[in-house]
């Protein structure tokens, strides 16, 4: 996404443009729901791309809280537009000419000189130009290359994620959830949920789909546990969905029947591929590591889910670097110093706000300061409230929570 962006702002800042993408398919199909904000749209308008907020997703009107029961107890209006990784990403690629579009293009690494960068792939083909901006993910190769030293930590917890075709819900359930964004809450934990777009960006009821969130605490040796999969093989930090052991699944199942409100239980059972993913950290101390070498998105920073924010800091990347290159008018060391000055101080509260909101949900032993933070934002009223807002009206709200939520409805 964060490569898509850059793409499309470069090339209508007038700059050529070539992107290479690791996968050789389209990536449609990969990622789940997100949450937009209004500098999403903003971007996007700039890019070219206006787009009506509610023809690109689920628009719902607030949140609710449900205890274990399924009984409401905090419920507040905040109107929020939700969609699907996949229908973003599918919007931007189709503004791209397709000739510029480089599939199967694995890179190995990069070679900078005085006057160009150039990034040879593993097929033996090399692509120079002026800048090269790694926009390669969380196990980024070009950040590897020349920041080894910055190493993703794991932060305690994991997040069980799927996708649910709404029609297979109960009436209740869909009655309950699928109008809502909506949390339950177990000790430790964080159950988050709410309609996206169905097959083909259907946003009509009954033929969207459920995203759901479930953020379950896990230490080293139970990490070790769910991520071994069907072949007794290990994987590093996420698990494809058809490795998953059949025993970790219903353990799963079992554990939503026990903990979640029922409509939430019957969200997991009805989820036919879940997938699991570890929960981390990332940071860098630069975002422009070579002189001709720009890193965005999620190779540069990755923080954890609940600010709901990362194709919102993808995006913003992307149009600071264009920003500061059209600025410094082909002074490339000036225009990567700018582009880091934008960026990396408001990537970094990203990720130290997304820390406070999920430090009670950590396995490991708390300091201090992260018991205080952990105390202040596992109150009912601060998650509805904080959890995938922009961070300027989260803290606007300060913690008036009670004013915000209706107990006990």
């Amino acid at each position: 996404m964060a490569g898509l962006f850059a793409a499309i702002l470069l090339r209508k800042a007038g700059f050529q443009v070539e992107l290479f993408e690791r996968s050789a398919a389209s990536l449609e199909s990969r990622g789940a729901g997100i949450v937009t904000h209004p500098e999403l749209f903003s971007i996007l308008a700039q890019a070219g791309i206006p787009v009506d907020p509610h023809a690109l997703g689920v628009a719902v009107p607030g949140r609710r809280i449900f205890d274990c029961t399924g009984r409401i107890t905090h419920e507040i209006d905040l109107p929020q537009v939700l969609t699907s990784w996949g229908q973003l990403y599918a919007l931007l690629r189709a503004t791209l000419p397709p000739t510029i579009l480089h599939g199967a293009a694995t890179l190995t690494h990069v070679e900078e000189a005085p006057d160009q960068v150039t990034a040879v792939f593993a097929d033996g083909q090399k692509i120079s130009g002026d800048l090269l901006i790694g926009a390669d993910g969380l196990f980024s190769t070009v950040r590897r290359q020349l920041l080894p030293q910055v190493q993703p930590a794991y932060a305690g917890y994991v997040a069980w994620r799927g996708l649910v075709e709404e029609i297979a819900l109960s009436e209740s359930t869909r009655e309950a959830l699928c109008n809502r964004f909506a949390f339950c809450l177990p000790a430790g934990e964080q159950m988050v949920g709410y309609p996206v777009s169905g097959p083909d960006d259907d946003v009509r009821p009954g033929h969207r789909r459920y995203n759901f969130v479930w953020y379950r605490p896990a230490g080293a040796e139970e990490l070790g546990r769910l991520l071994t999969d069907t072949h007794n093989e290990r994987h590093e930090l996420s698990i494809p969905p058809n490795r998953i052991r059949p025993e970790v699944m219903a353990a799963k199942r079992k554990d939503a029947d026990r903990l979640l409100a029922p409509p939430f239980a019957e969200v997991v059972r009805k989820t036919r591929e879940p997938f699991l993913q570890a929960i981390l950290d990332l940071e860098v101390p630069t975002m422009a590591p070579g002189a001709r070498v720009a890193i965005l998105g999620d190779a540069a920073f990755v923080a954890r889910p609940h600010v709901g924010a990362g194709v919102t800091k993808a995006a913003a990347d992307a149009d600071a670097l264009a920003h500061a290159l059209t600025t410094c008018q082909g002074d490339m060391a000036n225009a990567l110093a700018l582009f880091d000055r934008l960026r990396r101080p408001h990537a970094a509260a990203i990720v130290t706000r997304a820390r406070e909101l999920g430090a009670y949900m950590q396995a490991q032993a708390l300091s201090d300061d992260e018991r205080k933070l952990a105390e202040k934002h596992r109150k009912p009223e601060a998650v509805i409230a904080e959890t995938a807002m922009p961070m300027r009206i989260a803290d606007s709200m300060g913690f008036t929570y009670t004013d915000l939520a209706r107990n006990n409805k």
